[in-house]
């Protein structure tokens, strides 16, 4: 589930070239390949499951996002991928995945208390007796919207809106675990400005909501090369299981 203001075409086309192929890609992938069928939640563009169908992932795969924007670039990249347009809450699986992935840290637009717990009821649900969902959320302690300033200026190139720069400015005072910032995107064409809140609980926050669902964690790391999660730690990545 990619940040909201995606949900624009022109912003949406765009996607790929912000937020480029890394290790946390790779990292999901082996888990991918591994399984037979795969729900990633907050697929975005569906970078995820169309390289692992272009590695000949021979099962299921399915796509959610809310979207419309996004999903017409992932139809059109990988047709054989089952795309479906809504969330969590709109869609019921039974059972029926041994994996379900949410990357791009769409774990954290989950912002609401009911908007989370019904999310994580609905992954739980959606797992067979041995699947996995594998998830990662940025470490408060680590700070990273402190970052988020607009001085830090990304810039592509883009044949149809050319030069594009992107940057973020958080808005002030960061109250418990939401922080609420905005999102400028200039193009000699265009202009867009979009307001995002992301959730970022701590490890022990973690663990509780997906007791609460039925999920148990069973591997916890810091970093996509699989290193402790520790207070300086970036990440908290998570894979759970049902129990």
């Amino acid at each position: 589930m990619v940040d909201r203001s995606f949900g624009d075409p022109s912003l949406a086309a765009l996607y790929d070239a912000l937020h480029p192929w890394g290790p946390g890609d790779d990292f999901c992938l082996e888990y991918v390949m591994a399984a037979e069928s795969v729900l990633d939640v907050g697929c975005g563009t569906g970078r995820l499951l169309r390289t692992a169908r272009a590695h000949r992932h021979p099962g299921r795969l399915t796509g959610l996002d809310p979207a419309a924007a996004m999903l017409v670039r992932a139809r059109w990249g990988e047709p054989s991928v089952e795309w479906v347009l809504g969330d969590l809450r709109s869609q019921v699986w039974d059972r029926e995945f041994d994996l379900v992935v949410m990357t791009g840290h769409a774990f954290q637009v989950l912002v609401g208390d009911e908007e989370l717990k019904a999310a994580l009821h609905a992954v739980r649900a959606a797992l067979g007796t041995c699947g996995r969902f594998v998830f990662e959320t940025r470490n408060p302690s680590a700070r990273a919207w402190e970052a988020w300033t607009p001085d830090r200026v990304r810039e592509i190139s883009d044949p149809d809106a050319g030069t594009v720069r992107m940057w973020r400015e958080v808005q002030e005072p960061v109250l418990g675990d939401r922080v609420t910032f905005t999102e400028t995107f200039l193009s000699p064409r265009w202009y867009r400005v979009s307001r995002s809140t992301l959730r970022f609980p701590d490890p022990d926050a973690v663990h509780r909501l997906l007791a609460e669902a039925g999920l148990t964690v069973i591997e916890r790391y810091g970093d996509w090369g699989r290193g402790p999660c520790t207070p300086a730690s970036p990440e908290i990545i998570t894979v759970a299981a049902p129990g």
